[in-house]
């Protein structure tokens, strides 16, 4: 017979789920004014940051008619300066008796009148300056580029909403999973107490380490369809190893289990009274009956009379019986005794 150590301690209790991953933010890229594109300065699939130039839009229209708008500026102020300087002259006259009443009231409007006519117009040239700056289009967000239709020398137009291009912002990333509503109440309880809840994800086919997240939504509802929550974790996706709408793996940790009891799994039997393990006790196998919480691998997460560091026969326990003598002929250990307790979401 073959056995193996239980060991009791702290246990990480981890979910596992398959997830989707998404992006937090995908910008559309268009056009807030008209014009003929002149410059096209990204490639599709490029990496661009908040404020890179995109496009450049032919602006000389508007460049013409800023001229036109300042020197109308210029007409307004001196107009204005005229109506100013006669509403004080008539002033003085009506003090003297040499002017009118109404005389004096029009000049005081036409004052107000040249004054707001300044103020129109400088407005009218910052709408015009803004409308030269929309020209030039640039990345809203840190992203990814998507494919880009339209090249230098089409023109386009505000009022036909046409796509440019999409900006995918991958860095951060989300993950999007679901859980068994079973794990709301622990999870729940990692939240309100003001926990982050570590998550672990991994796509398929990568060797390197996890790359480690934590949980940042809980859906408001279960979804009664499927009897699952929706999760959603945030990671550091430096090195681009998300991609979105990549299947990944995922391993959420809620909570440590204290005085956990794990055991090989092999060494769990099933009977008509439910799982049972042997323990061997000086020479003597004794059936203890064990309820089985979560597996992973060659592990298993078990309550039941079973002490750290019992030993538990894994190899040949199906030809023992309850009292029976055995013989240990050698001992196996695990690599990770301690290892985690995982629970797989489907």
């Amino acid at each position: 017979m073959t056995t193996d150590a239980a060991v009791v301690g702290t246990v990480p209790v981890e979910i596992m789920a398959n997830g989707t991953v998404q992006s937090e933010s995908v910008v559309t890229i268009r056009t807030r004014v008209d014009g003929q594109i002149n410059q096209v300065h990204v490639s599709e699939g490029q990496v661009v940051r908040r404020g890179q130039p995109l496009f450049t839009l032919d602006a000389r229209l508007n460049q013409a008619l800023l001229a036109q708008q300042e020197a109308q500026l210029q007409s307004a102020r001196a107009l204005a300066t005229r109506t100013q300087l006669d509403a004080a002259r008539y002033q003085s006259l009506r003090g003297e008796s040499y002017a009118s009443q109404q005389r004096f009231e029009q000049a005081q409007a036409d004052a107000a009148a040249a004054a707001a006519n300044v103020l129109a117009t400088q407005a009218l040239i910052s709408q015009t300056r803004l409308n030269i700056d929309f020209a030039q289009i640039v990345a809203e967000v840190d992203g990814v580029l998507g494919s880009l239709p339209l090249r230098a020398g089409n023109f386009v137009r505000q009022a036909e909403n046409v796509s440019m291009g999409t900006i995918t912002q991958t860095n951060p990333i989300l993950v999007q999973f679901n859980v068994p509503e079973r794990w709301l109440a622990t999870i729940r309880r990692a939240t309100n107490a003001g926990r982050a809840i570590p998550v672990r994800a991994q796509a398929d086919g990568d060797t390197e380490q996890p790359v480690a997240g934590e949980l940042v939504f809980v859906d408001s509802q279960v979804d009664v369809a499927t009897g699952t929550i929706m999760l959603k974790a945030r990671f550091d996706n430096d090195h681009g190893r998300l991609w979105p709408g990549q299947y990944v793996q995922i391993v959420l940790t809620p909570a440590m289990e204290e005085n956990a009891i794990t055991i090989a799994s092999a060494a769990i039997q099933t009977g008509q009274q439910g799982r049972y393990v042997f323990v061997m006790n000086e020479g003597t196998a004794r059936r203890r009956s064990v309820q089985v919480m979560r597996i992973v691998g060659d592990r298993a997460v078990v309550r039941g009379q079973i002490a750290d560091g019992e030993k538990v026969i894994v190899d040949g326990a199906q030809r023992v019986v309850d009292g029976s003598r055995v013989e240990e002929r050698n001992r196996t250990s695990s690599a990770n005794p301690r290892v985690s307790a995982l629970e797989t979401a489907r």
